[in-house]
C-alpha cells in the first residue's frame, strides 16, 4: 500500500510539472525587474525597424538559427564591453531573447546596470516566436524552420520548428 501511495504521489507531482504553463516558468526562473514585450509587439517593431535586437544564447544555439536582424551577444561569454562600444546610444530600444526568456532577463540586468534605459526581454523567448511562426534565418542568413532546443527539458516549450540539440 505504501508502494502504490508513493507512486501515485509521484504521478501527480509529475503531471502537475506538465501542466506548468509558460507564464508559471517564467515566474519561478525571473523578478519581471525587465518588462516583458510580447512576440507579437515585437514583430510589429520589427518589420518597422524601429528597435535593436540582442540574441542572448550560446554561440552554437545562434548560428542555428536566430531572429533576423539580431544581433549575438551571447551569455556565458556575454561582454557589457563589447557590447558599449556596439551600441553607444543608452537610450536606443532594446530587446533581449534566449530561448524563452530566463538568460535574457539576466543579460537585460546588466545592460540596465551598465545604464541601458530602453531595455525589453521577449516574453517566451524564441520558442515563442517559433511557435507562432514567425521567420528565423540560420547562419547563412537563409530562412529556417531548424531551431536549437537548448535541452530535452526546456525543448518540450517549442511546438513548431525542427528541434535541434547539439
Amino acid at each position: 500500500m505504501k508502494y502504490i501511495f508513493s507512486f501515485l504521489l509521484l504521478l501527480l507531482s509529475i503531471s502537475g510539472f506538465s501542466q506548468q504553463s509558460l507564464g508559471d516558468l517564467l515566474q519561478q526562473y525571473n523578478t519581471r525587474s525587465i518588462p516583458y514585450i510580447s512576440v507579437e509587439e515585437l514583430r510589429m517593431r520589427q518589420m518597422n525597424d524601429s528597435v535593436l535586437i540582442l540574441d542572448a544564447r550560446e554561440k552554437k544555439e545562434y548560428n542555428v538559427s536566430h531572429i533576423a536582424s539580431s544581433k549575438y551577444v551571447g551569455f556565458s561569454k556575454f561582454s557589457i564591453d563589447s557590447v558599449s562600444k556596439k551600441i553607444p546610444n543608452k537610450d536606443a530600444s532594446i530587446v533581449v531573447y534566449c530561448s524563452l526568456g530566463i538568460r535574457s532577463e539576466e543579460i537585460s540586468e546588466k545592460l540596465k546596470k551598465a545604464g541601458y534605459s530602453n531595455i525589453e526581454n521577449l516574453y517566451g523567448g524564441v520558442f515563442e516566436w517559433k511557435n507562432n511562426k514567425y521567420p528565423l534565418i540560420n547562419e547563412e542568413g537563409k530562412e529556417t524552420d531548424s531551431i536549437h532546443g537548448f535541452s530535452k527539458n526546456w525543448s518540450k516549450w517549442l511546438h513548431n520548428g525542427t528541434i535541434i540539440i547539439k
